[in-house]
């Protein structure tokens, strides 16, 4: 699929609280299986540095530099459900940048129920789903929303 086409399927994912300090999380409306692409989201890209960015954004945003080897200072917003996924060790899904669609793929690690949450790892470089440590919002400088 080219950056010209665009294509509406019926929704396979919603959004709901997830009960949790987390807040709302993105769930399944449908099973998947291991490998399979849960969501292509397409993304905006910031050519800001990281310290930049207002605190909203550095929750939401992924390293398109370090997803695509570039060398400047880029940062994806994913649209879709891309950037609302929350975080887990080990995760359910990992993600794979496209740099020629300018996309987001996220595809299932495990096989994922109606109802499961689906979740990335903030931690891991490169989309990975398992990390040794989990302190990104440590790391990152960054405070986590908490559900009131």
């Amino acid at each position: 699929m080219d950056r010209t086409t665009l294509r509406l399927e019926p929704p396979v994912l919603y959004i709901k609280d997830t009960g949790t300090v987390k807040g709302r999380g993105v769930f399944a409306l449908r099973d998947f299986s291991v490998g399979e692409i849960v969501e292509e989201c397409p993304v905006i890209l910031l050519d800001l540095p990281f310290a930049a960015l207002p605190e909203a954004l550095k929750r939401s945003v992924f390293n398109w530099r370090v997803l695509v080897g570039e060398t400047n200072n880029s940062f994806a917003i994913a649209l879709g459900f891309g950037s609302i996924y929350n975080h887990d060790n080990p995760a359910a899904m990992r993600y794979d940048a496209d740099s020629n669609n300018f996309t987001l793929k996220f595809i299932a690690v495990r096989d994922i129920r109606v109802g499961d949450e689906l979740t990335i790892n903030y931690n891991s470089i490169g989309g990975g789903t398992y990390w040794h440590d989990d302190n990104w919002f440590e790391r990152m400088k960054i405070k986590p929303i908490t559900s009131s």
